[in-house]
C-alpha cells in the first residue's frame, strides 16, 4: 500500500500511517515548511530504521499539489491513500520566528517556507486599503475588515507594522471586545493573512482537481479542514467530481472527551471520498 501525507508537519499523522501499512508499504510525505520536513524526518527515520534502510519512507520539501509531480519522480502511477490536514501544526505555532501565534508574537511573516512568497508585513504595507479590507472579509470573514484596513494604513504612515504584537494591539484597538466567545478578534485576520501570503486556497483547488486521478481504484481522500472557507472546498469538490463518492456525508468532528484533550480539535472537520471509477 502506498499512503500520502500531503501535510506532514510534526509527523503524527505520517507516524500512524506508518505503524499501519509496514512492513511492505510505502509512506510519501509532504511538507512546504523546510524545518517541519526536516525535523519530521529525523523522527521518523530514528523510529522506523527498517523502513528507512528499504526506502518506505520518502519526504518531500514541497506543496501537497505538487504530488503530480512526486509519483513521477517516484515512479508510481497511482497511490491508495491522500491526506491532507490543513491546520497549522504546534511547532508552527510555537515559532516566534514566523508570528503565526499572535500570542507568542514575533516578526509578522506568516509563510509555510520563509524562502517563498512575502511575509505578511511587506503584504500589509504594499496593497491598497480596499485589497487589505477585501482579503480580511474573503478569508478571514471578519466584519469589521474595513476599520482594520483602514488603521492599518493609516499607521503605516508613519510607523508601518512589522510585528505580530503590533497588528494584533492595533486589531484589539479598532475592534469592540478583545474576546467574541472563545475567539480573541484577531484571529480572522491572521488567517485571512496567513491564507494571503500562503496562497493556502489556490493550492487547495489545485489538489482537490488533481488527486482523484492519483487515486488508485477504491482509493481514499481525506481532508481536515479548520475554517469555513476549506471545508466548503472540499465538501463541493467530494460532491462534484465525477470519479468520486462521499463516504462520509457529513464531516467527522472531534468528541467532547476529544476536544477536552486537544482544544484545537473543536474546530476541525474530517471528510473522507472514494474513487470509485
Amino acid at each position: 500500500m502506498v499512503v500520502v501525507d500531503g501535510t506532514l508537519g510534526a509527523g503524527g499523522h505520517a507516524r500512524e500511517m506508518l505503524r499501519r501499512i509496514l512492513p511492505g508499504g510505502k509512506l510519501i510525505a509532504i511538507d512546504r515548511d523546510p524545518a517541519a520536513a526536516n525535523a519530521a524526518k529525523a523522527l521518523l527515520d530514528a523510529e522506523f530504521p527498517d523502513a528507512k534502510s528499504a526506502g518506505a519512507i520518502r519526504i518531500f520539501n514541497a506543496s501537497y499539489r505538487d504530488l503530480p509531480y512526486i509519483l513521477q519522480q517516484e515512479k508510481l502511477e497511482s497511490v491508495d491513500r491522500i491526506l491532507v490536514d490543513l491546520g497549522l501544526s504546534s511547532d508552527q505555532l510555537a515559532d516566534r520566528d514566523r508570528g503565526f501565534s499572535f500570542k507568542l508574537g514575533g516578526p509578522l511573516d506568516l509563510r509555510f517556507n520563509p524562502e517563498e512568497g512575502i511575509p505578511a508585513s511587506v503584504w500589509i504595507e504594499r496593497e491598497k486599503e480596499e485589497t487589505i479590507a477585501n482579503a480580511i472579509y474573503q478569508y478571514g470573514e471578519e466584519r469589521f475588515s474595513r476599520r482594520i484596513a483602514k488603521a492599518i494604513c493609516l499607521r503605516r504612515l508613519t510607523d508601518p507594522i512589522k510585528t505580530a504584537e503590533q497588528l494584533t494591539d492595533l486589531i484589539h484597538r479598532c475592534v469592540p471586545g478583545k474576546i467574541h466567545g472563545r475567539v480573541d478578534s484577531a484571529t480572522r485576520t491572521f488567517q485571512a493573512l496567513r491564507i494571503v501570503v500562503n496562497e493556502e486556497l489556490k493550492h487547495l483547488e489545485e489538489a482537490l482537481k488533481k488527486f482523484p486521478d492519483l487515486l488508485a481504484i477504491d482509493g481514499r481522500f481525506l481532508a481536515i479542514s479548520f475554517h469555513s472557507l476549506e471545508d466548503r472546498l472540499v465538501k463541493n469538490a467530494f460532491r462534484d467530481h465525477p470519479k468520486l463518492e462521499r463516504v462520509t456525508k457529513k464531516p467527522v468532528v472531534a468528541s467532547p472527551a476529544e476536544e477536552a484533550r486537544n482544544p484545537r480539535s473543536r474546530s476541525a472537520k474530517l471528510r473522507v471520498a472514494r474513487r470509485f471509477m
